[in-house]
């Protein structure tokens, strides 16, 4: 069975169009709780399952979160409601809590004018499509609410921030600190904005807070990790010694150096592989994806690392990981999973492996990628219908092969369907920024003409 709402983080689209609407999220809420009362596990059958939900800062996840609240407690689940919080936050307390599951109520990097809804196990991961596939099949079925004294029962947990906020430092070593260090951490005015400053500071860094006063409608708007000139602009002007950038749910990372350079997901995974080798600690090797740079693969093998791409999608990542038995991946746009330090891909832990590196070795983010060699790389994204299949379009595969006869093994082409928004993603990657941005340019409008014709 095909997965008909859930993407590849969850289930995403522009608010008051399906399926992000009051009732369809009331009615996915059920069936998540139907789901969650039929595979019980250990728990005793007195006591109701009971499930974490946390958001981002946009306006509409007040609706929301009602009506996943309704939904859970329709079907006889327990609710804890954490306000804004950071989705690796809900990753840690679903499974710190022993919780049966965990639900964020965000989408991500996109405008505040979206949103979504992505859930986690037990465990602190993403579900796997399985359970996905049966959550969805109850969508099908009518909301029969159980029987009064079966109702679930909904409250606030007012300490879920600090909780947190522990769990980030403890990721970073006891006998270092951030003293003396100025860093200016952009929070996309998003779900860190209560929690990154205050990690950085508690472990003695300066910090310069921007991105941090959120209003319901300014989530990720020309901040944060998808819009990284604030954070390169503001490390210049207050003479930081870095910059750490993330996104509107926490879960993506960027970040600068003191002249304002940004380094994206594979520079810094590079830098931790790159140190971690360096001190012993490194297990296997990493896991990419296909947008991973060619030039962070050379990098990697030079030092023997080994490396492997999955498809785009962190949860593609984390399969990967774990089916090799390795701990380190992660993605260009920033995802970076540390799976010696959390279960998910997690921005503050992430940005905290890095500031590691720089601690314990004295060098800069400069220094630690001088011998990483990033390849001109061109991305265009295609606005396509709903239901537009590359597969059906012959004239798109013979320009893509005709695109990598030039680039003659020098360089690499990607195209596909994102996984969050109606678009074909087309990459190009060669020595020659010239000529690769010429050719992405060529396959898109091979993408435009077919969805025309």
């Amino acid at each position: 069975m095909g997965r008909k709402y859930f993407g590849t983080d969850g289930v995403r689209g522009r608010v008051g169009e399906s399926p992000i609407t009051p009732e369809f999220v009331m009615r996915l809420g059920y069936a998540a709780g139907q789901v969650l009362v039929a595979d019980r596990g250990s728990l005793p059958p007195s006591q109701h399952p009971t499930v974490l939900i946390g958001k981002d800062t946009r306006i509409s996840g007040y609706m929301l979160e009602a009506a996943l609240e309704a939904g859970f407690t329709a079907a006889g689940v327990n609710v804890l409601m954490t306000g804004p919080m950071p989705t690796p936050a809900v990753a840690y307390l679903t499974r710190a809590l022993r919780l049966q599951a965990g639900v964020v109520i965000s989408a991500s990097h996109n405008p505040f004018e979206d949103n979504g809804i992505k859930f986690f196990s037990a465990g602190g991961q993403k579900l796997p499509d399985s359970v996905e596939e049966a959550i969805e099949a109850g969508l099908d079925q009518p909301l029969l609410t159980v029987e009064a004294r079966q109702l679930g029962r909904a409250r606030r947990i007012e300490d879920a921030a600090a909780r947190y906020i522990e769990f980030c430092k403890s990721t970073f070593p006891n006998h270092l600190d951030l003293r003396g260090m100025r860093i200016v951490v952009d929070c996309a005015h998003g779900a860190t904005y209560h929690i990154a400053p205050h990690v950085l500071h508690e472990l003695g860094a300066e910090v310069i807070a921007i991105g941090n006063t959120p209003d319901g409608f300014n989530i990720n708007d020309e901040c944060g990790a998808t819009h990284t000139r604030a954070l390169s602009d503001a490390v210049k002007t207050h003479r930081a010694d870095l910059g750490i950038a993330l996104d509107g749910d926490g879960d993506r990372l960027m970040m600068a150096d003191a002249k304002g350079r940004i380094y994206d997901g594979d520079q810094l995974v590079y830098v931790i592989a790159r140190h971690r080798i360096q001190t012993g600690y490194m297990k296997g090797g990493v896991v990419g994806t296909l947008m991973t740079n060619l030039g962070t693969e050379h990098a990697l093998k030079r030092i023997d690392v080994p490396f492997e791409r999955a498809k785009v999608g962190d949860r593609y990542v984390l399969e990967r990981l774990q089916a090799k038995g390795w701990t380190l991946g992660g993605e260009t746009s920033g995802h970076i999973l540390c799976l010696d330090k959390h279960t998910t891909g997690d921005g503050i832990v992430s940005a905290l492996q890095v500031l590691r590196a720089l601690r314990e070795t004295g060098e800069t983010l400069d220094n630690c990628t001088s011998d990483l060699e990033t390849y001109p790389q061109v991305m265009i994204n295609v606005p396509v219908d709903k239901g537009f299949r590359l597969e059906a379009a012959p004239t798109v595969g013979a320009s893509v092969a005709e695109v990598e006869a030039q680039l003659n093994g020098s360089g690499r082409v990607v195209l596909r369907a994102s996984g969050t928004e109606p678009l074909i993603r087309v990459m190009v990657e060669g020595r020659d920024a010239g000529q690769v941005r010429s050719l992405a340019e060529s396959i898109a409008q091979t993408v435009r003409h077919a969805m025309a014709a």
